[in-house]
């Protein structure tokens, strides 16, 4: 029997989530029998889906129960594999979720090559963001050189990999981010422009750096971004929507006239392509050329990432609510043991 300590969702949130609603308990992990293995979770993944899998709306993956504990992607060291599909020791990408130790089935785990690249990788730039950044970015945005392609949270896990992606597909690049820290580092990643959000006249700095307008959105964020990057696009733009953090916390909609009209209006007069899009559903046909692009791209510098890592499963609520109003620096995971 294995003890782990595991924060489980005990009620709904409303709002920003608070300790109420996501409290840590102990739990007994039975012994593991074949086809299953015992972990030691490392690294957490901490990611804005999350927020969504708290609440009982309807969406594209079922809602996590009322007393279970939280969901999300884990490199884990392997403890005991009675069916020797995994040895003792080695490092594995799984889905245990918020806890210090899991007990998952062994056909959904994928043994990683530490010499190969940090491990943490595999929950980031070589793993579901950078994948949700090539694979939106590709069969949605499909940029052409010359083009321009802006992207919001351009400095999170996707924001960035999808615009050192396009640059490295010939596109000019626009990020758009929260803070002077934030712009600078875009400037470092290559970003053709980097704007602050925060910024009293953004709407007129993202007209100042996009005079050609603007064919591809790569859409995270929703509210004033959006509001701002939709006068600006060309005739035939193409808006992949992978996320919509700034309303995550939202009890309500938001004040002010019916803006859907404006929407429709654009979609139409400028014959734009607005396509929602969960990263899963490109596996089959994606997933192969992105581990070849991206792992040749992180290993030659063409891709650059950066991780915002927290020291202590004891953070991991703290930190999640910083993720959802822009307090991480770029991917956030947990470490969670040695």
């Amino acid at each position: 029997m294995t003890t782990t300590t595991r924060i489980v969702l005990a009620q709904r949130p409303h709002g920003e989530p608070t300790d109420d609603d996501l409290v840590e308990e102990q739990a007994t992990l039975s012994d593991p029998e074949p086809g299953q293995a015992l972990l030691q979770t490392l690294y957490l993944s901490l990611d804005p889906y999350m927020r969504g899998r708290m609440s009982d709306a309807k969406s594209y993956a079922e809602p996590v129960a009322v007393g279970d504990p939280m969901v999300g992607g884990t490199v884990s060291r392997v403890i005991d594999c009675p069916g020797g599909e995994f040895a003792a020791g080695d490092i594995v990408l799984g889905y245990g979720g918020w806890q210090t130790y899991s007990l998952e089935a062994v056909s959904y785990l994928r043994r990683l090559d530490p010499d190969a690249a940090p491990v943490s990788t595999a929950l980031g730039v070589l793993g579901m963001p950078g994948f949700t950044a090539y694979a939106g970015l590709r069969e949605i945005g499909r940029p052409e050189p010359g083009e321009t392609v802006a992207v919001a949270a351009a400095t999170g896990p996707v924001g960035s990999a999808v615009g050192q992606i396009a640059k490295a597909w010939g596109a000019r690049t626009v990020g758009i981010a929260g803070g002077e820290k934030k712009v600078a580092h875009l400037r470092e990643l290559g970003f053709d422009e980097a704007i602050d959000h925060r910024a009293d006249d953004f709407a007129d700095r993202l007209a100042a750096a996009t005079p050609d307008g603007i064919d591809v959105y790569f859409e995270n964020v929703g509210g004033k971004v959006f509001e701002a990057v939709l006068p600006r696009m060309n005739t035939y733009g193409r808006i992949p929507v992978c996320g919509l953090v700034s309303g995550y916390n939202s009890t309500s909609l938001p004040e002010g006239p019916d803006r859907s009209g404006l929407l429709l209006g654009a979609i139409l007069t400028s014959s734009l392509t607005l396509r929602g899009f969960i990263q899963t559903e490109f596996v089959d046909t994606v997933m192969d050329d992105f581990v070849r692009d991206m792992t040749a791209w992180v290993a030659h510098g063409t891709v650059q990432y950066t991780e915002d890592v927290v020291d202590g499963f004891e953070n991991v609520r703290d930190a999640f609510r910083g993720l959802l109003v822009g307090k991480n620096f770029g991917k956030l995971v947990v470490k969670v043991a040695d």
